[in-house]
């Protein structure tokens, strides 16, 4: 009994990772020319990955802001930069920023002896 839902949990997972990418792809699409419903599509998209308990996928995660769910345009609605070793979005429609450790930078702390 417990492996039949453990196979629809895993289905249903499939499903709602689908449904994040096509909403943050119609949010790419609509953001042209209503900045609102952009902003509902990703609103929609992290109610599905909360509901499912789902990871948002990691090309999606820099693509709206944690703070407001706002869909995020780099030099539109947000300002990117790179320091040491992070990315730092700043969201220009709440003034808050949010950062992602830059994966190509080497850290020369961490160096072995």
């Amino acid at each position: 009994m417990k492996r039949i839902f453990h196979r629809i949990r895993e289905k249903n997972k499939a499903i709602a990772r689908e449904r994040i990418t096509k909403l943050f792809a119609m949010a790419e699409e609509a953001y042209k020319e209503n900045h609102e419903l952009a902003n509902r599509y990703v609103s929609l998209a992290r109610k599905i990955q909360m509901k499912y308990r789902t990871r948002m996928p990691a090309e999606l995660r820099k693509k709206f802001c944690k703070h407001c769910l706002h869909f995020l345009v780099p030099s539109k609605n947000c300002r990117v930069r790179l320091q040491k070793d992070h990315i730092v979005y700043y969201c220009l429609d709440c003034k808050k920023f949010t950062r992602f450790v830059h994966k190509g930078s080497k850290n020369p702390k961490k160096k072995a002896n």
